[in-house]
């Protein structure tokens, strides 16, 4: 498949289809059933630094999205996580 595939997803630019493509997702439907967390630490692993959070919203909101929720923005998703405490 190609970036162009998850770029249709909400919140997703060309950046961000990239990562998701080095982590093996091809297409929208790759994202049902992934964990946002286990995705984001992942990548952070393997580029060997700690991504800003606000990646990790964004894979939270793609991955719900891909699940059935409605589109939402990154930032839905970022007030949640600082409302349920560190981050």
């Amino acid at each position: 498949m190609s970036e162009s595939d998850l770029r249709a997803l909400p919140n997703i630019g060309p950046a961000i289809a990239r990562m998701l493509l080095r982590l093996g997702i091809e297409r929208p439907d790759d994202l049902r059933g992934q964990t946002a967390e286990h995705l984001y630490r992942r990548l952070c692993a393997m580029d060997g630094r700690r991504h800003d959070r606000c990646l990790l919203d964004t894979f939270v909101a793609a991955v719900d999205h891909a699940n059935g929720a409605p589109a939402r923005p990154w930032w839905y998703y970022s007030r949640l996580r600082k409302a349920n405490g560190p981050n």
